[in-house]
């Protein structure tokens, strides 16, 4: 009868599923993972499933409480506002004006962000030193200030937000994956490929890159984040999304006039604004501790 061969599991499993065995041991990080899908099948599927449209006005059923309340109607689950606007509808349609787009946002930094500072950071001398003091002081400028300053230039509207909010996060993109790709350059692996022959390239692809993930997964959760309070700042301070817009910062500034004896037209957005961020705070930190035994 032949040997049977035993093998260990931290030994066959690859270094994906290993991150996510960590990962998955984190209740916190599972739940807020489970909260961005589903914030993601809203953002796609929320208009379709909306019982009213969002701007949708009833006289009959002005500020109704949600369907708890014993003055609530089922037919306006989470309520209406002063105008008699459905607040679940609205909720749903403002997901992708809210969490959508700041994934756009987002991945259109990170992009940007990916290209400059992968170049940057494989410079050396000058020009090196040059753009690190350069994203020094841009980056000593909160994001949401950086992003009123735009708006003020371009004017307000969902439009000049998505630029507006991706200038003011490209920065952090350029800086971490630049100051990671000129770290990694300074140790002995990178040395020993180019002693091999590698070309610049193929040290950045094969050789950089794999050691530089990590910050750009971590710092893409950060920006997330980042940019769903950044969108919906403007929208309350009405210098993003305008009225009658769905767009979750605008529904709490306009409920903000009804706040003593209509608590729920601002606490709800509010909660979904809340709930969103956290989601994506709570996959970051579990992302950051699932990854580091592997980088280790």
């Amino acid at each position: 009868m032949p040997p049977v061969k035993i093998y260990q599991e931290d030994q066959i499993a690859s270094p994906m599923m290993r991150v996510w065995q960590n990962f998955s041991a984190n209740p916190f990080a599972l739940a807020g993972l489970w909260t961005i899908g589903f914030l993601l099948l809203l953002t796609i599927f929320g208009p379709m499933i909306a019982p009213f449209a969002p701007e949708t006005q009833d006289p009959r059923a002005l500020l109704l409480p949600p369907s708890w309340d014993p003055s609530g109607t089922v037919a306006h689950f989470l309520g209406t506002d002063d105008l008699g606007r459905d607040i679940f509808s609205r909720l749903l349609h403002g997901a992708h004006l809210t969490f959508g787009m700041a994934l756009l946002i987002v991945a259109t930094a990170l992009f940007t962000g990916f290209i400059i500072g992968s170049l940057s950071g494989m410079m050396r001398g000058i020009k090196s030193s040059i753009l690190a003091h350069l994203l020094d002081a841009l980056l000593s400028i909160p994001s949401l200030l950086m992003a009123i300053l735009v708006v003020a230039v371009m004017g307000p509207g969902l439009d000049n937000v998505f630029w507006a909010v991706g200038i003011a996060l490209t920065p952090q993109f350029v800086r971490s994956i630049h100051q990671s790709v000129h770290e990694e350059l300074q140790k002995e692996y990178v040395t020993a490929a180019r002693l091999d022959g590698a070309n610049s390239i193929q040290i950045f692809w094969y050789v950089i890159m794999p050691n530089v993930w990590e910050v750009v997964i971590i710092q893409t959760t950060l920006a997330i984040s980042a940019a769903i309070l950044d969108i919906a700042a403007l929208g309350f301070l009405s210098l993003g999304a305008q009225a009658p817009s769905p767009e979750w910062g605008a529904m709490v500034a306009q409920g903000v006039d009804n706040l003593l004896t209509a608590p729920w037209t601002v606490t709800i957005p509010g909660l979904a604004i809340l709930f969103s961020v956290l989601a994506i705070n709570l996959v970051g930190d579990g992302l950051r501790s699932a990854l580091a035994p592997i980088r280790n």
